[in-house]
């Protein structure tokens, strides 16, 4: 069956976090990569289930604090050697010694600022709209008290009538479409 336009996938609502883990381990078992699990807490077997596995927050700060070292290590060799050389008590213009101690506060800045910005960015934030919002019963229980699976239209194996009826035989509580 051809995907209805405007139809961002569908949307199985749990009682519970255990039929939750069931559900998505079913679906990812299934075939089905694009979903995502909905919880009013962390639910860490869940993201476990649909294949979650993504760390790319720590190669980015990894990144950012040696460009912060290379940075601050090219800046004062550019100001200790080319542009301010001064010749204190015959000491030679590059003394790397000196400087270790701003290099290492530049790594650290860095860093910690390319984790920051680098997480914004790899978790698509801000995003002031996302479609699971239209769902009628998402915005009720998914802060409360309710478990939801949706699984994207994106996804290649996505089909309305027999995804529809994977997620019957999961037995949640509802399945709804989610629109854009």
């Amino acid at each position: 069956m051809p995907l209805p336009e405007g139809t961002y996938g569908l949307m199985a609502e749990f009682e519970t976090p255990t039929q939750l883990v069931r559900a998505a381990k079913a679906a990812h078992g299934a075939g089905y990569r694009r979903m995502d699990c909905y919880t009013p807490y962390p639910v860490e077997e869940a993201a476990e289930a649909i294949g979650f596995h993504r760390d790319e927050v720590s190669l980015v700060c990894l990144i950012g604090g040696l460009l912060g070292l290379a940075a601050m290590f090219t800046l004062e060799t550019w100001i200790s050697v080319w542009a301010y050389p001064v010749n204190v008590a015959g000491r030679p213009y590059y003394s790397w010694p000196a400087f270790v101690v701003p290099a290492y506060e530049w790594t650290i800045l860095w860093a910690g600022l390319s984790a920051a910005f680098g997480m914004l960015a790899l978790c698509g934030l801000p995003k002031p709209y996302h479609p699971v919002f239209n769902a009628p019963n998402f915005r009720s229980g998914a802060t409360t008290d309710k478990f939801f699976l949706c699984l994207e239209a994106t996804d290649p194996k996505f089909d309305t009538t027999e995804t529809r009826s994977f997620l019957e035989k999961q037995a949640p509580l509802s399945v709804v479409e989610v629109e854009y």
